[in-house]
């Protein structure tokens, strides 16, 4: 590879991001490495950094709440070629994966030459999927859809709600009015067509990998 690539690695394990790291070198020589191990610390980088060539993505990390993590990823940076590396290797989460929209998924369990030839792959422009995956699931789709409509603050209001907090608690976190919160709520449960919030909770655990 003639010119340099800038290649974002995020996962909260620090052991996997470190082999990662050695195998990325071995993969492209020269590649600029950045790390980054949880959803916010991601966003932030990738606003600071416009060039990312590629992103390879852990769905499990803090903030990330399994698949609604790639969604919201594939909203605000749909040019960014994002490739999940994950341990979940269910051919039902690797359907997901691509229905979402990722340019590839590489197992955990793949030994450093197999993960060399995906990443190469990967960089040749190439998408890398373990088997053939057909986007079969027109209601996972739909369903992700509409989570995809949601802003970066209505994610993070609804990621919160599902994690048991209530409005005043929400509201402290983020530093705005309990009427900031309940207008989010409002938007929230029209774009994901619910009543309230324990419908607007179950619809974000069916993109939950831990389901």
């Amino acid at each position: 590879m003639e010119a340099q690539h800038t290649i974002v690695i995020a996962d909260d394990h620090p052991l996997f991001r470190n082999a990662l790291f050695q195998s990325v070198h071995m993969a492209i020589s020269g590649a600029n490495l950045l790390e980054a191990d949880s959803l916010d610390s991601l966003l932030s980088l990738l606003e600071k950094e416009p060039d990312v060539d590629l992103l390879l993505l852990d769905l499990k990390m803090p903030g990330a709440n399994g698949m609604s993590g790639l969604i919201q990823l594939r909203q605000q940076y749909p040019e960014l070629p994002t490739v999940v590396i994950s341990a979940s290797e269910e051919e039902k989460v690797i359907r997901q994966v691509h229905s979402h929209g990722a340019f590839g998924f590489i197992p955990k369990s793949s030994d450093m030459r197999a993960l060399i030839s995906a990443l190469n792959q990967v960089l040749d422009g190439e998408p890398f999927f373990p088997d053939n995956i057909s986007e079969n699931n027109q209601a996972y789709r739909d369903l992700a859809d509409k989570i995809a409509t949601l802003t970066p603050q209505q994610y993070k209001v609804l990621g919160m709600l599902s994690d048991g907090q209530l409005n005043k608690q929400i509201a402290y976190d983020l530093n705005v009015s309990e009427a900031t919160i309940k207008a989010h709520m409002t938007a929230i449960f029209r774009k994901l067509d619910v009543k309230n919030r324990t419908q607007a909770v179950i619809l974000l655990q069916q993109l939950d990998l831990d389901e």
